[in-house]
């Protein structure tokens, strides 16, 4: 059989220019892969590749820098917004965005994230949701369901003992520096798109100094809840979104 040659131009799937040639470290059917690919896509469609400044703190996106290609800042675990305010304000013409986890943003950086938003600081934050920490081992998050098994809540989550899980989203819209708030998942192909979109409008709202935005992806962790790929996705459908509804929260965008 005669062999066909596929030029680059001709597909009509492929990387995106800003995701680095680097293996990532994501578990695999980890949705932070598909993730890292929305951003990217959108800051090369918006052309700010050279004027994006990113954010990661402490979390499974603590090497976040090494696949998506602009310029990145390492905070202190749940310092992120912290230093987004201090970039977005010496260069305000750039793209800044933080991209942190619930253990991150909703745990030890609840103070940082409350009181940038609380500033109208014209950053995104990308708050990545999976209802448990992923990177240290499984153990409970602020977002972890009722009843929800960890590495330190063996027999469910149980609120007369953990306490209730908390949702920051709605927590952070009543906030008159936030703009926009929205909640979105990347489980199925329709919400990949959903989460483009949403990220596109946060950052567009960033670059017109539209005030905070905080766009909350809810994720699986398959290597963290014991269960395949296949079947993390449909337990996200089944427990989390019952939970944490997906949709815009808070939009003020004029």
């Amino acid at each position: 059989m005669e062999k066909v040659e596929i030029k680059q131009e001709n597909l009509v799937y492929a990387k995106p220019r800003l995701i680095k040639d680097n293996v990532m470290h994501y578990c695999p059917g980890c949705s932070h892969g598909t993730l890292h690919k929305l951003v990217a896509e959108v800051i090369d469609e918006l052309g700010m590749e050279d004027k994006t400044i990113a954010v990661s703190p402490v979390g499974c996106s603590v090497f976040a820098y090494n696949y998506i290609d602009v310029d990145w800042i390492q905070a202190a675990h749940g310092r992120a917004l912290a230093c987004a305010t201090a970039a977005k304000r010496l260069h305000p013409e750039s793209l800044v965005f933080t991209y942190q986890g619930d253990g991150d943003m909703s745990a030890i950086g609840t103070a940082e994230t409350i009181h940038a938003a609380a500033r109208g600081e014209n950053v995104v934050a990308i708050y990545v949701n999976n209802a448990i920490y992923g990177m240290t081992g499984g153990q409970m998050a602020p977002t972890t369901l009722l009843g929800m098994k960890t590495a330190t809540t063996p027999y469910g989550r149980d609120p007369r003992l953990n306490g209730y899980p908390y949702k920051i989203a709605e927590m952070m819209a009543h906030l008159d520096g936030v703009s926009y708030v929205t909640r979105q998942s990347v489980h199925t192909p329709a919400n990949v798109r959903k989460t483009k979109k949403a990220l596109e409008k946060a950052f567009k709202n960033s670059l017109n100094k539209g005030g905070f935005s905080l766009v909350e992806v809810v994720a699986t962790c398959n290597s963290g809840w014991k269960q395949t790929p296949v079947a993390s996705n449909e337990w996200l459908e089944q427990n989390m979104l019952p939970f944490y509804p997906l949709g815009d929260i808070k939009d003020t965008i004029k």
